[in-house]
């Protein structure tokens, strides 16, 4: 029986309206691709071609020794012109293969996967990562500690955040792969409880996925609130449990996945398909907004001429959602496996600029909309003063970054930012999550 709601959270416009009722187009194969060898959290790739090497369509061109990654597959059949390094979405720097592909090519075609009896070997295999952001690699996920048992497996298919709808298109349209993937990732830790929660607008996908779904997958329709997809949301919401300070979810016996990861989870596994493309919604001020079936290492600025171009008076583009994605500073980056959206607001929607340092009135307002029961105001004054210790008492490792405080506070403070800023210095003093 699902709860009523997580504590805390807000309401933000959704704005979904303008791409949400389009059917996915597949966006057109760019000339030039630019693939990064760190599309996840964890260690990066390092490249297994050069320069002159031709690759095929789902060939593995990236791969590292360690646990936490995931290998990087060529999206197009081509020839390699350069390893290069790029910005990324996030702004970091990593090491990319640069693709030529050959004209013309079918999609359809690709290099398929080798893969074992073993379902955390195929997710290692397809490059698998959560794709609703967090770019965690799907078979670490898939194997939480020995001592940890999960009954539970949640899938995610609420996209609370406003503009993007490329996973409530996928569930439309797609709902037998996300069925399938759910019932792979049930057989890989042994759960025996399905939902799927998805948020109560998204009437449509919430009946195709009820369509798919058997007797022992329950489809829930949760209540419209921001962030009601996140991980420790979703888990108190459903199944009233608390993910204790410090420890993963499967502590909780649960185990949350994107749709979108449970689809890409089954096309690994039935048809061999490593993750070389995604959903990608492309909305705001842009002259054709929709969803986007996009190949990896696409441009920001190819896909954004694919939906027309931009609309005058754009201030800034921002790569997810607007509430936890980030504003880039060029259009010349690739999107990876974690991209979600492509957002452009104009001025109005931005916000006012800030000037300077924003005085805290205390008005908790921040406190009373944390979902993780969190003082943001004090995090965020330690932060600035670059009191770290006072950022670790009052719990800064907790935030979530959803942006919730950011989005109410009165005086415009750029808490989020405050936060990120204490949390990394926390980190590297040797913190733990």
């Amino acid at each position: 029986m699902a709860r009523v709601s997580f504590v805390g959270g807000i309401h933000p416009p959704g704005r979904k309206d303008a791409t949400r009722e389009k059917p996915v187009q597949r966006a057109p194969l760019p000339h030039r691709l630019v693939v990064p060898m760190s599309q996840h959290l964890g260690a990066p790739c390092e490249p297994l071609v050069a320069e002159g090497d031709p690759v095929l369509r789902g060939q593995k061109i990236g791969d590292v020794d360690a646990l936490v990654s995931a290998p990087v597959h060529s999206p197009a059949t081509g020839f390699v012109t350069g390893i290069v390094t790029t910005l990324t979405p996030a702004g970091t720097r990593s090491v990319a293969v640069q693709i030529e592909p050959t004209r013309p090519q079918d999609l359809d075609e690709y290099l398929e996967l080798d893969i074992s009896d073993d379902p955390r070997h195929t997710a290692r295999a397809a490059g698998l990562v959560g794709l609703g952001g967090a770019a965690f690699p799907s078979h670490v996920k898939l194997a939480p500690p020995g001592d940890l048992h999960i009954d539970t497996l949640i899938l995610n298919g609420c996209e609370c955040e406003p503009y993007l709808t490329c996973d409530e298109r996928l569930m439309i349209e797609h709902p037998s792969s996300v069925v399938a993937g759910a019932r792979l990732i049930r057989e890989a830790v042994d759960a025996k409880r399905v939902f799927i929660g998805v948020e109560d607008n998204k009437r449509e996908a919430i009946e195709r996925i009820r369509q798919a779904a058997d007797d022992e997958i329950e489809v829930l329709s949760l209540p419209t609130k921001y962030p009601q997809g996140a991980e420790k949301m979703l888990i108190s919401a459903v199944l009233g449990r608390e993910v204790e300070h410090g420890k993963l979810p499967a502590s909780a016996g649960a185990l949350v996945s994107n749709v979108a990861t449970a689809a890409a989870f089954a096309d690994a596994v039935e048809r061999r398909r490593p993750l070389m493309e995604r959903i990608i919604t492309v909305t705001g001020a842009v002259k054709r907004p929709g969803n986007y079936l996009v190949v990896l290492g696409t441009l920001v600025s190819d896909l954004i001429e694919v939906a027309g171009g931009l609309e005058d008076g754009v201030d800034r583009v921002v790569v997810g959602g607007p509430m936890t994605g980030f504003a880039l500073g060029s259009l010349d980056v690739p999107v990876v496996k974690g991209t979600s959206g492509i957002v452009a607001l104009r001025k109005g929607e931005t916000g006012p600029a800030l000037t300077g340092d924003q005085p805290c009135i205390r008005c908790a307002r921040c406190t009373r909309v944390c979902p993780m029961f969190l003082q943001p105001w004090a995090i965020g004054i330690a932060a600035n003063r670059r009191d770290w210790d006072g950022a670790e008492r009052f719990h800064a490792l907790d935030c979530i970054e959803c942006g919730s405080c950011s989005y109410i506070c009165p005086t415009r403070r750029p808490l989020v930012q405050l936060i990120r800023r204490g949390k990394h210095a926390l980190l590297e003093r040797g913190a733990k999550l």
